[in-house]
């Protein structure tokens, strides 16, 4: 009988042990039974994220160069595929604990038409812009919780502007003038993400400042949603303006539309 209950518990034991090894392979296979793992951090505990988006983006100011008049500009987003020549837009950022490196990077060429104060010296004027604007700042997570966060952040833009003014009808019809400005910019804010649900998340920022620019802001709000641990999709709207004015040269305008972005963390 002793033998017998020892041969039992051993044969209870190899039971156990194979449902134990049989639910290892099934939990590899169906990841949706384990808790997800955490967002991937490199050794030395520094997280990435890579984020290339399209910005819909009206362009709407006044410009001006060489003496000539100022022409007002309004081309509003929902006409921004017949105004759009070329456009390339990335943000990224570098975290470690709370602790962050930020960059913004924004270049494109919009066709647009504008008009002359009146319509005297032009009937219309046909304007090109080109601009860049690349953003390196760093922040630290005010509130830092499991629901979200909130940076203050700081840094420094730099701008460069080329805008072509071509004149129609009028005493400067037929007129073509190009310039163009390069300046940096001091920018200060908040940036932040609240969770509603683990998947899905509102984010936005709020920076200003100036410095070769008499104004210089950036503001931003979108809703965001977790695909997985890596990857999440981003729609939202944003506002970009700058006031600059320097020998001649004035770029006053302010872009803003709907935005559409991709995040990627590693």
């Amino acid at each position: 009988m002793e033998i017998a209950e020892k041969c039992l518990k051993f044969g209870f034991s190899l039971a156990l042990a194979a449902l134990g090894s049989t639910w290892v392979h099934a939990a590899d296979v169906s990841p949706l039974l384990i808790p997800a793992p955490q967002p991937a951090e490199t050794q030395d505990g520094w997280t990435f994220s890579v984020a290339p988006y399209f910005w819909m983006a009206g362009l709407s100011g006044d410009t001006s160069q060489f003496g000539l008049p100022t022409v007002d500009i309004d081309a509003d987003f929902g006409d921004i595929l017949g105004n759009l020549d070329f456009a390339f837009m990335a943000a990224g950022e570098a975290r470690y604990d709370r602790f962050s490196i930020i960059g913004d990077v924004i270049y494109t060429k919009l066709s647009a038409n504008g008009e002359t104060p009146l319509g005297i010296l032009a009937t219309d004027v046909d304007v090109t812009s080109k601009s860049f604007s690349g953003l390196l700042g760093v922040g630290y997570a005010l509130l830092d919780g499991p629901d979200g966060l909130l940076d203050i952040v700081g840094g420094v833009k730099v701008w460069s502007v080329e805008t072509t003014l071509s004149f129609n009808g009028g005493m400067l019809g037929g007129v073509e003038r190009s310039d163009s400005a390069t300046w940096l910019d001091g920018m200060a804010g908040l940036r932040g993400k609240y969770s509603f649900t683990p998947e899905v998340y509102l984010t936005g920022w709020g920076l200003v400042g100036g410095g070769g620019a008499d104004l210089d802001w950036d503001v931003a709000v979108g809703v965001g949603y977790d695909f997985n641990d890596r990857i999440s999709a981003i729609a939202g709207y944003r506002a970009l303006g700058v006031d600059y004015s320097d020998d001649g040269f004035q770029f006053d305008a302010v872009q803003q539309g709907p935005i559409l972005g991709l995040a990627v963390k590693f």
